[in-house]
């Protein structure tokens, strides 16, 4: 049973079962569905009545995205530390791509060179930490939501918005890709 958890799942099993989620939100009252959401009901908990945005009562509308949210992160632990295996499969055009940039240990779940405490505390690794955190949160703040909020309930709700999202998400990550990142190298 182990050995079959510890591998990623076929899209055939994983994307049903994303879409059962999003059909039985739709059922259940066309809730919103994201992490972005979760920051804000965590914020309205901690400070209620402190910030205008803050003030209303996050237990009857976000009470179970909290627990989604929980649940997110107990299953990240259970993937990532009791399941994984020691290493990732990564294609060798990647392999040569990522060596072109410097980055050339592969023995983890993710590359050494790029994220450990040396490297992040450093001016760029700082400015590339809060930049991205900053652009993350205008991202989402501006785009009423996330990634999983609009690509899963909101295209499932046809809404043209989340299609207008989802087609900017797709496209800075082209950029960040393809344009940042080897400026970051």
């Amino acid at each position: 049973m182990i050995e079959l958890l510890s591998r990623p799942w076929p899209w055939w099993v994983a994307g049903p079962m994303i879409g059962l989620v999003a059909a039985a939100l739709l059922f259940i009252g066309n809730r919103p569905f994201g992490f972005s959401h979760n920051l804000r009901h965590l914020c309205a908990a901690i400070a209620p009545g402190q910030i205008e945005i803050f003030q209303y009562d996050w237990r009857r509308v976000g009470g179970w995205n909290l627990a989604f949210a929980v649940g997110a992160v107990v299953g990240g632990y259970i993937g990532g530390q009791l399941l994984a295996s020691p290493s990732v499969d990564i294609a060798p055009n990647v392999r040569a791509a990522l060596g072109a940039l410097g980055v050339h240990d592969f023995s983890g779940l993710a590359p050494r060179e790029v994220f450990n405490w040396s490297s992040l505390l450093t001016v760029r690794g700082l400015a590339c930490i809060v930049g991205g955190g900053f652009c993350v949160g205008f991202g989402t703040a501006y785009a009423g939501g996330c990634t999983s909020g609009h690509g899963i309930t909101g295209l499932a709700s046809l809404e043209w918005r989340s299609l207008i999202a989802v087609i900017g998400f797709f496209a800075g990550g082209l950029i960040a890709t393809f344009g940042i990142l080897p400026l970051l190298f």
